[in-house]
């Protein structure tokens, strides 16, 4: 079983790094036409993804749309994750003296604002459109930003994935101690990315916060960055077109009262996100698994791979206390 799971992973790595090799050489209409036909034939043949998106949406709409809607949502949430990592596989391309043409960032004085007054900042998105040229787009428009890089199962993946995530200027840092590097980074008045509908386990530093009325165990960090680093919350959006190009689109930064919680931090950053997801939800990752905990008390269907947890029961009678 060893030995198959290490030929497994150099099997992924094979894969990903002929990937690293071999897209950033295509022109970005056949990028753009690669990634809708990649994304069409993973609804297809990953029969377990696409058993998580239906079981999503049918969980957070209910009868809002019909089974055959709920295919083509998925259908097309697919197609923009495919989208987003080709394009993210393409970015050694972009340089300084060119990401214009395929790049824009609408917002940029907003954190132009906060870096003259020497205050940090957490530039926060959502598992939504094309979330890497979006952070990207931040780097090369002058805010490289510290982001913490989520440990992939197979570690031979996590070099690969960071190189093409610092093409800007970014700084990813492993997650062992990536509190405290943080912390540090935003009070020196610098600037910090994260994606906040990242799930975590109740045991690590996680919050239970509300997402399409049902609970689910998200990070805190932006909530301890922000109350304990003082650091603006700026919502982060984006705009993928046909023609290859993605406009990223920076928000005024989110006001939050001086004796919120973590967790009440935690919710009010989502509730900024969800309207979004509500109005296109074609554009977020439905296959992947966000609501993993039932809760003891659910009045409401979860998702089929949610299960009741006694260690998230805890979390969540600690946050009530």
């Amino acid at each position: 079983m060893l030995a198959w799971k290490k030929f497994r992973h150099r099997l992924e790595w094979f894969g990903c790094d002929l990937l690293a090799r071999a897209v950033p050489r295509l022109p970005r209409s056949a990028c753009v036409a690669i990634a809708n036909a990649l994304g069409a034939i993973a609804f297809f043949f990953d029969a377990r993804g696409r058993e998580v998106a239906l079981a999503n949406l049918e969980a957070a709409f209910g009868n809002r749309y019909t089974e055959k809607e709920r295919e083509r949502i998925a259908r097309a949430s697919f197609r923009n994750f495919a989208r987003t990592m080709i394009d993210l596989f393409w970015s050694p391309r972009l340089r300084m003296e060119n990401h214009k043409k395929y790049l824009t960032l609408e917002g940029a004085e907003i954190l132009q604002k906060l870096k003259a007054e020497g205050r940090g900042a957490i530039i926060m998105c959502v598992h939504q459109d094309n979330f890497e040229w979006a952070s990207l787009a931040c780097g090369f428009h002058g805010f490289p930003t510290m982001i913490v890089a989520e440990n992939f199962k197979n570690p031979l993946l996590g070099p690969i994935f960071n190189r093409l995530r610092e093409v800007s200027g970014h700084q990813i840092i492993a997650q062992e101690n990536s509190m405290f590097r943080l912390l540090k980074q935003v009070k020196r008045g610098g600037f910090a990315g994260m994606l906040v509908d990242l799930n975590l386990k109740p045991t690590q530093a996680a919050v239970v916060i509300e997402t399409f009325a049902m609970k689910t165990c998200v990070t805190m960090l932006h909530a301890v960055l922000a109350k304990r680093g003082g650091a603006a919350l700026v919502p982060l959006d984006s705009r993928p077109f046909p023609d290859g190009t993605c406009r990223a689109i920076l928000h005024p930064p989110i006001e939050i009262s001086e004796n919120a919680s973590l967790q009440e931090i935690a919710q009010k950053c989502w509730d900024y996100f969800e309207p979004w997801v509500r109005e296109d939800p074609e554009s977020w990752m439905w296959a992947y698994k966000h609501w993993r905990y039932e809760p003891a008390d659910a009045t409401r269907p979860y998702p089929f791979y949610a299960n009741v947890s006694s260690k998230f029961e805890k979390l969540r009678a600690q946050m009530k206390s």
